[in-house]
């Protein structure tokens, strides 16, 4: 049993949800706009947010920003909107998961279950600082300094630098990063991986041409590695 919160402006929806999840025997409380979901979600301290991206007051998009800025609760987005952008736009800014309306109530509850458990297992143990030549992650507080330096990083760009430090000096290919770090397991696009590493090579003060930790090898993927490994 989890205690769940829906942001779901459509009442009907909301009501559907709300009554499916509890005959699964969830407890869930519900909000209809996004400053409500807000403050619900920072005072209630709920195990899981399920958040639809067309609300009244604010997108989606951005309520799950304000949200991450404050909490780490696992968000699953529930949305009527298909296209690629919208789903990679939500999982960087935050999201765990990703579910397209309509759904059948038993899959919601899946993801529920599978995402629950993902945050369950990053909680078992304390889990310590990666140091990777002068670059250093902290998992607990999702903190970067480079050459003692702080890195400011978005969420998505934190969780693919961290997928590539717990793997420190083996290659990993852009379809296991979408698979792992987006949560795409049946496609997306290698551009996405791309313009992350792009992104995460000008924050670390190196290019694709100068590479000095994040190194691409043609053809297979990419690897963190210490300078001059």
């Amino acid at each position: 049993m989890a205690q769940l919160l829906v942001v779901e402006d459509d009442e009907r929806i909301r009501t559907a949800l709300i009554r499916a999840l509890r005959e699964r025997g969830h407890v869930v409380s519900s909000a209809g706009t996004a400053l409500a979901g807000l403050r619900q979600a920072v005072e209630d301290r709920p195990d899981l947010v399920v958040l639809d991206l067309g609300l009244p007051d604010l997108d989606g998009r951005e309520l799950l920003r304000m949200l991450r800025a404050v909490s780490a609760v696992p968000v699953i987005v529930a949305t009527a909107r298909d296209d690629d952008d919208s789903v990679v736009e939500a999982l960087d800014a935050g999201a765990d998961d990703y579910v397209l309306k309509p759904f059948p109530a038993g899959q919601l509850d899946a993801r529920i279950r599978a995402v629950l458990r993902r945050a369950a297992g990053a909680t078992d143990g304390a889990p310590v600082p990666v140091t990777v030549g002068d670059l250093t992650l902290d998992p607990r507080s999702r903190r970067v300094t480079h050459a003692g330096t702080p890195v400011e990083l978005s969420p998505k760009e934190f969780d693919l630098l961290a997928y590539l430090a717990t793997r420190a000096g083996t290659v990993v290919s852009r379809r296991e990063l979408l698979s792992e770090v987006w949560r795409l397991p049946y496609g997306g696009s290698d551009k996405t991986v791309d313009v992350h590493l792009s992104w995460l090579r000008r924050k670390l003060g190196e290019s694709a041409a100068d590479p000095r930790l994040l190194q691409t090898v043609r053809g297979v993927g990419v690897r963190l590695a210490e300078p001059g490994s």
